[in-house]
């Protein structure tokens, strides 16, 4: 890292300096393959640290509350038409300050309090914000819950989510997850849904980025009617969220006016200058190019593990991540994998497996995933080699000697695909 991109930083805060120059260390000479992470561009980096942090933007472009806002206008403007001509709908709400702050704003878009949703189960795949018991907003919906008919090739009981749907009459049917590694058929959510008069929402937080890049289906082309997003993972922008509407226009205004007054303040502009700056790049043929090499890298790394017969979460993959069961393979936790696995420098998370008899803090299973490597560049060689040297540091855990050759293996591979600084 070049330190004069810091140098006020340098001067002014010595202790943050340092942890910005490591942490940036850490990124370049280590394998980043949580899911949900990603490196964005120099550009998206400048839009972010910019002077639009300065700015209080209350309301939306041309109807705002304060003054002085005819440049914070063009960039939020900008931001909304890319985002709709990148997944094909008519509305488009970039002010959610991240993915739980869009779900929750689209529940009471779309909801009255004690209304039920049905969605993915947690240990199955599905995320926090589809009401999880520890959650606030469990305290204000009702939710209920579908799973996988078959753990081994991951197939959705559709047959069991349409029973579901009829006992229960929820009034979201919700499409979506942050640890499940196939696709889903947006199609058989829609007829469920047209059947008890439910809403269809895609929460597609992990997967915004392939589907922009056309390598995974758009829950709208299937008639989905709302879908709910982060801004960075494989959509490889600033940490944010995003709520689209395919066509609905009361639908649209009341999505608006739960994210504002109803639930947050003044946007975030200088993050929302990064959505900006992100969606244009997503809006290259390069990007496309990208989202397509994510999904190969992702079945190349598969390969390896199913040859080495490492158990995989639904047979193995079919968008940008893997669940491993290492329990069953290695006889090792998800934690003591990620700890291993973190000394020779390849940073994943342990992850709960479908019915895992172990704890959230200490499951079965771990989940990586390809789209950080290659956003380096790297291919399905080097993605194979990666999958190779993380079950070899699994099967030689304790063996010093073996981890330390691995990790200078790796930094050497690092050293050969810095983190690029422009995508255009």
């Amino acid at each position: 890292m070049n330190t004069n991109e810091y140098n006020y930083i340098q001067k002014q805060d010595e202790e943050v300096f340092a942890a910005i120059t490591n942490e940036a260390a850490r990124q370049a000479n280590g394998i980043e393959m949580i899911p949900s992470e990603n490196y964005v561009s120099r550009a998206v980096l400048e839009a972010n640290g910019s002077i639009l942090t300065n700015k209080y933007s209350e309301g939306y472009p041309g109807k705002r509350y304060y003054g002085g806002q005819e440049f914070t206008d063009v960039v939020e403007t900008l931001a909304i038409e890319r985002a709709k001509e990148l997944f094909n709908c008519e509305y488009a709400n970039v002010q959610p300050l991240s993915g739980a702050p869009a779900n929750v704003a689209m529940y009471f878009a779309l909801m009255e309090p004690g209304d039920t949703v049905l969605g993915m189960d947690l240990s199955h795949g599905g995320h926090l914000t589809h009401g999880h018991p520890t959650t606030e907003i469990n305290k204000v919906f009702n939710f209920v819950r579908y799973k996988m008919k078959d753990i081994e090739t991951g197939e959705i009981d559709y047959d069991e989510l349409r029973a579901v749907a009829l006992e229960h009459k929820p009034k979201i049917i919700l499409a979506g997850f942050s640890a499940y590694p196939r696709e889903l058929d947006y199609k058989k959510f829609v007829e469920i849904a047209k059947e008890v008069g439910a809403y269809t929402v895609a929460d597609m937080a992990h997967i915004a980025g392939l589907i922009a890049g056309k390598a995974l289906r758009n829950p709208f082309d299937d008639g989905f009617d709302v879908i709910t997003t982060t801004t960075h993972k494989t959509l490889r922008g600033p940490r944010g969220g995003m709520i689209l509407t395919r066509e609905d226009a009361d639908l649209a205004k009341r999505i608006n006016k739960a994210v504002f007054p109803g639930l947050q303040g003044g946007p975030h502009m200088n993050l929302i200058a990064g959505k900006a700056v992100a969606f244009g790049e997503a809006l290259t043929p390069a990007f496309r190019e990208y989202a397509k090499q994510v999904l190969i890298n992702a079945k190349a790394m598969e390969k390896v593990f199913k040859d080495a017969e490492v158990r995989l979460i639904t047979g193995g993959t079919d968008n940008h991540l893997l669940l491993a069961d290492v329990h069953t393979s290695f006889g090792i936790s998800g934690k003591e994998a990620e700890e291993v696995l973190d000394e020779v420098g390849i940073t994943l998370n342990k992850n709960m497996i479908a019915d895992d008899p172990r704890t959230p803090l200490d499951p079965s299973g771990i989940r990586f995933g390809t789209p950080a490597l290659t956003t380096r560049g790297m291919k399905e060689g080097e993605a194979s080699r990666i999958a190779e040297i993380m079950i070899e540091t699994m099967r030689n855990k304790d063996d010093e000697n073996k981890k330390g050759g691995l990790r200078t293996e790796l930094e050497a591979l690092c050293n050969s695909f810095p983190i690029p600084e422009c995508f255009m």
